[in-house]
């Protein structure tokens, strides 16, 4: 039988932990988390915080946490005899990620932060706790999640295809959601793995605290862009916090990037996010895209700020700051009203070109067509 696994779950796998806290870890966790000064990322959410946009999380489920409560949707169990609406977790697994991306905190400097802090979190259960899944379940789950109204999925997970997955993740591309997927940890994983080999599927690496690549991510020709992957601390279960080191970890940073870009920038294609992402990254390594960074280290400003030109006439983005940092023609607490704002400006071009979205052939960025950078 085929599986899933996780990216980053507990110690006898990759290295991640519950940290056994108090009152006082309420208060240190911010300063724990090193990737957000990284990342510039109150800068960042200077600009914008996320609102109006909708993450998957297919996962081990997602535990409501004080740091992350406000932001957590309803979503789904789908696990043999699974009975939750997506908000149980006993490994910490998914929690952690959902973390990352969406954390609210308990104010000014307490608790966890995510990258996209008003961002919404759909769980879906589709692991259970010993964090071997499978792929059909990963398909159902995407499934769920195109169906009920997601920008964006961020699977922290790799392992085997098998054609409903095949089939779900052609779907998602086609109705405009952005997969993000991690690359997949050594000694575990020797290459890339699926989903992320996927083409139309940002492919995530992991860097650690010097900017080098992480030791424990995979590299391949399928890489796009890393983030942060080493001591990457987030909310855990039963309130708690817990302390990762893997390419799940970059995932769900790079997830919350793509939920800034699609706060600032609601009618852009999910193929011109991630190429707004890939196109401001900071270039590590060989110059030019290389196996183990991909297109370099995500910019969390650059990418909400720079000038990036459109890959393809389907995009119809104005120049980086011309754009609300709100959801286009939002009402409030309409939380599908950022994908009707991206669809009906998608449609508009696509009639004014005489061409549908659905032939426009989605491709993998190649070492020999890079796109424009910021250079610093």
């Amino acid at each position: 039988m085929l599986l899933i696994t996780l990216s980053a779950i507990h110690p006898t796998k990759v290295k991640a932990h519950t940290l056994n806290n108090g009152p006082s870890e309420v208060q240190r966790i911010r300063s724990d988390q090193w990737h957000l000064s990284y990342l510039k990322a109150p800068d960042a959410q200077r600009i914008t915080r996320g609102a109006g946009v909708i993450v998957a999380v297919p996962d081990t489920g997602v535990q409501p946490h004080p740091d992350l409560q406000r932001n957590l949707l309803e979503g789904t169990d789908i696990i043999t005899g699974g009975d939750s609406n997506g908000q149980s977790d006993q490994n910490s697994h998914g929690t952690g990620m959902a973390g990352l991306i969406a954390a609210h905190g308990q104010g000014a400097n307490l608790g966890a932060l995510g990258i996209a802090p008003e961002a919404r979190i759909l769980p879906i259960r589709d692991t259970p706790a010993d964090g071997q899944g499978e792929p059909d379940k990963l398909a159902a789950g995407i499934d769920f999640a195109i169906r009920n109204g997601a920008d964006i999925i961020s699977i922290s997970s790799v392992g085997g295809a098998g054609t409903p997955l095949q089939q779900s993740i052609k779907a998602a591309l086609a109705a405009d959601v952005l997969l993000v997927a991690s690359a997949g940890n050594l000694p575990q994983d020797s290459a890339v793995g699926y989903p992320a080999s996927e083409d139309g599927v940002l492919a995530v690496g992991g860097i650690d605290r010097d900017g080098s690549r992480a030791a424990v991510s995979v590299t391949g020709p399928e890489i796009d862009v890393v983030a942060p992957a080493v001591d990457i601390y987030s909310t855990s279960i039963d309130g708690k916090y817990r302390k990762g080191t893997g390419t799940s970890d970059a995932t769900a940073i790079v997830a919350g990037a793509a939920a800034l870009i699609r706060s600032k920038y609601p009618y852009l294609p999910a193929r011109e996010v991630a190429h707004r992402l890939t196109a401001t990254a900071v270039d590590k390594g060989a110059p030019g895209r290389d196996d183990e960074y991909g297109y370099g280290v995500i910019d969390l400003v650059a990418a909400l700020t720079a000038d990036v030109p459109p890959l393809g006439f389907e995009s119809v983005s104005a120049p980086a700051g011309a754009g609300s940092t709100t959801t286009a023609g939002a009402l409030p607490g309409d939380e599908g009203s950022g994908a009707m704002a991206r669809g009906l400006a998608t449609l508009g071009v696509i009639l004014a070109a005489g061409v549908g979205w659905a032939v426009v052939a989605r491709r993998r960025r190649r070492g020999d067509d890079p796109p424009p950078r910021i250079s610093r």
